[in-house]
C-alpha cells in the first residue's frame, strides 16, 4: 500500500474526526456532548459491531494463538519497560506506576481501533482477541495496582476492592457483547436474522460516531505543545512509536508472525492511549492532568502516524 493508497484509505476516518474538530472549535456543537457520543458508541454501537460479527466469525481464524502470545510478550515486555522507566524517575507510589503503564501499553479500541479497522480492512473482527487480551490481562494488572495503592475506611479491604473491580470490567459491555458472540458461534446457536440485522444497522454507525465525538473531545479540549513535560513526551513516544516497533520486533522476528496478521498487531499497538486512562485517574485520584494531555496528544500523534504505519506493514 502506497502513500497515496493508505490516505485514501484515511480520508473518512479524517472527516469523521476533522468534523468534529471543526464543529467544536466553532461552538456549533458543543464540544461537551463528545461524552453523549461516546457513550453511543461505547455503549451500545460498538457491541451491537462487534456481537454481529464474532457471532458470524471463523473463530479458528479469528484466534491466531501465534499472534495473540507474541503481542502478549510484546506487552509484557512493555509493561515491565514502562514500569522500570516509573520506579527509576522516583515513582514509588503503587498507583503513579500503573496510570504509567496504562498509558504507555493499553490501547484504545472503542472509539479508535474498531473505526480505523472497519475503515482499513473492512472489518474490526482482529480486535476482539486483543481486546479481550487487554480486558481480562493488562486491565487487571493496572487495577490491581491501583487499588493497592488506594486507602479509605470506606473502601473495604484490598480483596473485595479488587473483586468489585475486576467484576465491574468484566461487566462492560464490549466484554459481554465479545462474549456473547463467542458463546453463540461455538454453541451454533441459530440467531434470528432480524436480530443481526439490527445489530448491524446499529453497528455501521459506531466508526463514524466514534471518530466524530473524538475529534468533538479534542476541538473542545485544544492542545498545548508548549507545556508538555518531557515525561509526557516520552509517554507519546513510547506509545506510538517504540510499543508498536517493539511488537513488530516481537511478533515478526521471535514469533515469526507474518501478512495481515502483523500489520493487525502492529496498527493495534499503534493506537493512542484510550481515554480510560482519564476515568481512572479520577477514580483513583492520580496524575489527572497528565492522563489527559497523553490521551489528547497521543490521539493526535496516532492519527498523523497512520498513514506511515499503513505503508510500513503493507510493505
Amino acid at each position: 500500500m502506497g502513500g497515496a493508497a493508505a490516505l485514501e484509505k484515511l480520508v473518512p476516518v479524517l472527516l469523521a474526526f476533522g468534523g468534529g474538530v471543526l464543529l467544536a472549535r466553532r461552538k456549533v456543537v458543543p464540544a461537551e456532548a463528545s461524552k453523549v457520543f461516546s457513550d453511543y458508541a461505547f455503549l451500545f454501537a460498538v457491541p451491537c459491531y462487534l456481537f454481529g460479527n464474532i457471532y458470524a466469525s471463523d473463530l479458528a481464524a479469528l484466534f491466531n494463538w501465534r499472534a495473540i502470545g507474541g503481542y502478549a510478550v510484546a506487552a509484557a515486555v512493555a509493561v515491565a519497560a514502562v514500569a522500570a522507566a516509573a520506579v527509576a524517575r522516583g515513582r514509588r507510589e503503587p498507583r503513579e506506576v500503573a496510570l504509567r503503564v496504562m498509558a504507555g501499553v493499553q490501547v484504545n479500541t472503542a472509539y479508535f481501533a474498531v473505526p480505523v479497522f472497519i475503515t482499513v480492512f473492512g472489518t474490526a473482527a482482529p480486535i476482539f482477541p486483543i481486546l479481550l487480551f487487554q480486558v481480562c490481562v493488562l486491565s487487571l494488572v493496572v487495577i490491581a495496582l491501583m487499588e493497592l495503592g488506594r486507602a479509605g475506611p470506606d473502601v473495604g479491604g484490598p480483596g473485595r476492592r479488587l473483586s468489585r473491580a475486576v467484576g465491574a470490567s468484566l461487566a462492560t459491555p464490549l466484554v459481554l457483547a465479545c462474549n456473547a458472540g463467542l458463546l453463540l458461534n461455538l454453541l451454533s446457536v441459530r440467531v434470528p436474522a432480524v436480530v443481526l440485522d439490527g445489530a448491524a444497522f446499529v453497528g455501521n454507525s459506531a466508526s463514524p460516531v466514534a471518530l466524530f465525538a473524538l475529534g468533538l473531545h479534542l476541538g473542545g479540549a485544544g492542545l498545548h505543545l508548549r507545556g508538555t513535560t518531557r515525561e509526557e513526551m516520552a509517554l507519546i513516544a513510547f506509545k506510538c512509536l517504540a510499543f508498536p516497533l517493539l511488537t513488530w520486533a516481537v511478533c515478526g522476528l521471535l514469533f515469526g508472525v507474518r501478512g495481515d496478521w502483523l500489520a493487525y498487531l502492529v496498527l493495534i499497538a499503534a493506537m493512542p492511549t484510550p481515554q480510560n486512562l482519564f476515568i481512572f485517574a479520577q477514580r483513583y485520584d492520580v496524575g489527572v492532568g497528565l492522563s489527559a494531555s497523553v490521551v489528547i496528544k497521543t490521539s493526535l500523534v496516532s492519527l498523523l502516524l497512520l498513514p506511515l504505519w499503513l505503508q510500513t506493514v503493507a510493505s
